[in-house]
């Protein structure tokens, strides 16, 4: 299955995906006299989200004639981010050895380079990036997301699988040139409004086939800057829910960035994506603040 918010009436609402659109929740409880949440976060916190699943795909999914003329075609469809108000955000730093290469610096490979993210750096698809007044050397970086779906503490590798409600594309933001005066700057070059990007989709995992085969790149202006395997990750998505697991409790809903293949210095009037095998690509133009 996979999900969206997406703006409809003024609002951001929950919508279901399909092959020709997306089908706003509010509309599926209308016709099918459901109560299911209109609210992305609020569905997977409260637990329904292999519920929706399992009703839609058996009960409703075939009986398209009930529902074909609330669905809205994707060519019309405006995103939102999926959310903006997880409980946390997890980014990974320098996951892949090559990318750790490109700022000359040696890949962690004892424990992964973990840091949190506030909520008031989400922005979602198309949305604008804007380079802060403080730098001259912002990055953007492709990354796969996970997306946690139960509340879990201490967690196996084992039982990972169960507590991910799913995976989406991310685009994060470094004011790399912050960051490199000094590491202890990190959480400061990462937490300008606007330095996360992500959605358009929500993917269950049963719709990925094998999470390692993913391919993730960083595209700007049309061109792959960089793109690597999930494969080559030197924390791999179970080991990192597993991870970070033992450090704190996790929330329906929290995020964990994995890492990206490569960052690329973005400038005014640029246009960053995400690309990874499978996804709906997530685009962002870019401003600078200082050219206003």
């Amino acid at each position: 299955m996979r999900l969206a918010t997406i703006k409809k009436d003024g609002k951001e609402t929950a919508a279901l995906v399909l092959e020709n659109g997306v089908l706003p929740m509010e509309d599926l409880n209308q016709k099918f006299s459901q109560k299911w949440s209109t609210e992305l976060l609020e569905i997977i916190q409260l637990g329904q989200l292999n519920q929706l699943k399992i009703w839609f795909q058996g009960e409703v999914q075939n009986r398209t004639e009930l529902y074909e003329n609330h669905i809205i075609p994707l060519n019309k469809v405006t995103y939102g981010p999926l959310y903006r108000q997880p409980r946390k955000i997890w980014g990974i730093g320098l996951n892949y050895a090559e990318h750790a290469a490109d700022l000359s610096e040696k890949a962690p490979n004892t424990e992964p380079a973990s840091f949190m993210k506030p909520d008031t750096t989400i922005i979602g698809p198309d949305d604008t990036i804007q380079i802060p007044l403080q730098s001259e050397r912002t990055t953007a970086e492709a990354e796969l997301g996970i997306i946690i779906g139960r509340e879990c503490k201490n967690v196996s590798e084992e039982d990972a699988p169960n507590v991910i409600a799913g995976f989406t594309t991310i685009i994060d933001m470094t004011a790399e040139d912050i960051l490199q005066k000094n590491p202890r700057y990190l959480t400061r070059s990462k937490s300008f409004d606007t330095f996360f990007s992500f959605g358009p989709h929500l993917i269950t995992p049963d719709e990925v086939e094998e999470v390692l085969d993913l391919h993730v790149s960083t595209v700007i202006n049309g061109k792959i800057h960089r793109k690597n395997v999930v494969l080559n990750m030197t924390f791999r998505p179970l080991n990192l829910v597993s991870f970070h697991s033992k450090v704190m409790k996790l929330l329906p809903g929290d995020i964990i960035s994995t890492g990206t293949p490569g960052a690329v210095v973005i400038r005014d009037g640029d246009i960053v994506e995400c690309h990874i095998d499978g996804f709906e690509k997530l685009v962002n133009s870019v401003k600078d603040l200082k050219n206003e």
